[in-house]
């Protein structure tokens, strides 16, 4: 069975820096893989091309192979704009990492979650999109949905707002949910709670996902497989469980070596990546 995103030979570049080097990954229907690295190791940059957003000063080659419906089932690199448009939010849909700078903050939470909904469907409009929006703002545990469906972004908590974000992503029921570093900005109390909600989503909904983080801990939570990124490359992959205890890298070791536990002795360094 053909994998649902397969990408080959990805290489991505601004100018004369190279941000991507021929990286390849698939996921299958329902799979979880999570994309693991550092800051500037290539992880978000790959995951705009998926979408289709980089700036067009980004020279992109190699393939980005899409399995979709509505007639769009090949090379997303080749795809014209209006077919890409089409595609993101209906069948691959994004969270990005800081909720209050993705949300449009003169705009009402359920309008937002509301519109998301009508871009891809003309019969979900006015009323209809309206309970479409709550119910979506429920499903994610919004409390008091259809009373705070007025209420701006600055009126809730971070978390609250990383919700919202994953509500407007789920709406249209996608196949593919890309997950851009989700937990970054959220205390670890609220980091749980997030993780738990998209764990619960994704098997609900049997979606297939794409989680991007820093910590291979948190990328443990939810995946079942998982690359792990350094300077563009990836350099090793597997199942979560034996990369976790048994990485073949070095750089996937210092990555596990550097986070401090109870343990870690105050007067000695952490590990630092080779």
């Amino acid at each position: 069975m053909a994998a649902l995103l397969a990408v080959s030979d990805l290489q991505i570049r601004f100018g004369a820096s190279e941000a991507v080097r021929g990286i390849d990954f698939e996921i299958g229907e329902g799979e979880v893989l999570g994309l693991v690295g550092e800051s500037g190791s290539g992880k978000s940059a790959t995951s705009l091309a998926v979408m289709g957003l980089l700036p067009k000063t980004a020279q992109v080659t190699g393939e980005i192979l899409w399995h979709g419906e509505d007639g769009i089932a090949g090379n997303l690199l080749d795809e014209p704009a209006k077919a890409l448009r089409k595609l993101r939010g209906r069948e691959i849909a994004m969270i990005f990492q800081e909720p209050m700078t993705a949300l449009n903050p003169v705009m009402s939470i359920g309008a937002q979650v509301a519109e998301a909904a009508a871009a891809h469907s003309h019969s979900w409009i006015g009323r209809e999109a309206k309970r479409r929006a709550i119910e979506a703002l429920e499903a994610v545990a919004i409390p008091d949905a259809a009373t705070r469906y007025g209420d701006y972004p600055h009126q809730f908590s971070g978390g609250q707002r990383q919700r919202i974000l994953i509500a407007m992503a789920l709406i249209n029921k996608p196949r593919l949910l890309i997950a851009d570093e989700p937990t970054t900005a959220l205390d670890v109390t609220v980091q749980a709670q997030i993780l738990a909600l998209l764990k619960e989503l994704q098997q609900q909904h049997g979606l297939a996902m794409l989680f991007i983080s820093h910590d291979l801990a948190v990328v443990g939570q939810v995946a079942g497989r998982v690359a792990v990124m350094r300077h563009g490359e990836i350099v090793e992959t597997g199942a979560v469980g034996e990369v976790l205890t048994r990485p073949k890298h070095p750089y996937t070791w210092s990555l596990l070596a550097s986070v401090p536990t109870m343990q870690t002795r105050r007067d000695e360094p952490l590990a630092v990546a080779p």
